[in-house]
C-alpha cells in the first residue's frame, strides 16, 4: 500500500474503529465499564437525600417549654422536623405515630435523634396546647411555635406551605400544608426530605444510616 493511502488510511479508519468498540461497550453484555465510569454514585437513602440544598438553613422557634431554640441546639442529634397542628384531622397525627414508631425502631440510638413539631396554627396551637398534644406521641418529641412573623419567615426558608381554610361553622377552620418532613444531621446540615405516608421502616432505615456515617 503506497504510503500515501497508508496515511489516509489510519487518519480515517481509526477514528471509525474507536468509535465502533465504543459502541460495543455500550451494550447490555459489554456495558458494565462504561456504566461504573459514566453513572453517578446512587445514595442508599429510601427518601429523598437533599444535602447541599440551598435552604432549610435554620429557624429560631419557641418549644412547648417556652424555651427559645435554634438548629445549633440540638448539635451532635439527628433531626426531623415536620410541619403540622394539633387539630389536623388525619396527616399530622399519622405522622406523629409514624415518628413514634421510629423511635422504636431505632432502639438505643433513639436518643440521637430529635423530632419538632412545628405549628403551622398558632393561633390556636399555643404553647400550652403543643404541650399537652406532641409529648403525648413520645416524651422526648417537642412542639415549636411563635408569632405569625416567626413562623412565616421559618416556612419560608423551609419553602413550606400552609393556608387556612374556612370551615363549615362560623370562625371554624382548618389548615392546608405541606406533609413532608426535613432531616438535618447531626452536624447541622440539611440531608433529607421525608415523605408523607410511607411508613416508619424507610424512615428509621435512613436515620440509622445518618447517624452511623458519623453525621
Amino acid at each position: 500500500m503506497p504510503k500515501t493511502t497508508s496515511r489516509l488510511f489510519t487518519l480515517w479508519f481509526a477514528p471509525l474503529l474507536a468509535a465502533i468498540l465504543l459502541l460495543a461497550g455500550c451494550g447490555e453484555k459489554g456495558g458494565d465499564a462504561n456504566q461504573m465510569l459514566l453513572s453517578p454514585v446512587k445514595s442508599s437513602f429510601k427518601n429523598t437525600d437533599v444535602t447541599g440544598l440551598g435552604y432549610a438553613r435554620d429557624f429560631s422557634l419557641t418549644d412547648h417549654n417556652g424555651k427559645l431554640r435554634r438548629l445549633e441546639d440540638f448539635r451532635g442529634k439527628a433531626v426531623l422536623m415536620f410541619f403540622g397542628y394539633t387539630q389536623c384531622p388525619d396527616v399530622c397525627p399519622t405522622t406523629m405515630s409514624e415518628m413514634a414508631e421510629v423511635m422504636k425502631q431505632l432502639g438505643p440510638d433513639a436518643e440521637r435523634l430529635q423530632v419538632l413539631f412545628v405549628t403551622v396554627d398558632p393561633e390556636r396551637d399555643t404553647a400550652a396546647v403543643l404541650r399537652n398534644y406532641v409529648p403525648g406521641f413520645d416524651p422526648r418529641f417537642l412542639g415549636m411555635t411563635g408569632d405569625i412573623a416567626a413562623l412565616d419567615k421559618v416556612a419560608k426558608e423551609f419553602r413550606v406551605f400552609y393556608q387556612k381554610v374556612p370551615g363549615k361553622q362560623p370562625g371554624s377552620y382548618t389548615m392546608d400544608h405541606t406533609a413532608g418532613s426535613y432531616v438535618f444531621d447531626a452536624k447541622g446540615r440539611i440531608r433529607l426530605f421525608v415523605r408523607h405516608g410511607q411508613g416508619a421502616e424507610p424512615i428509621a432505615h435512613d436515620i440509622k444510616q445518618l447517624l452511623a456515617s458519623g453525621g
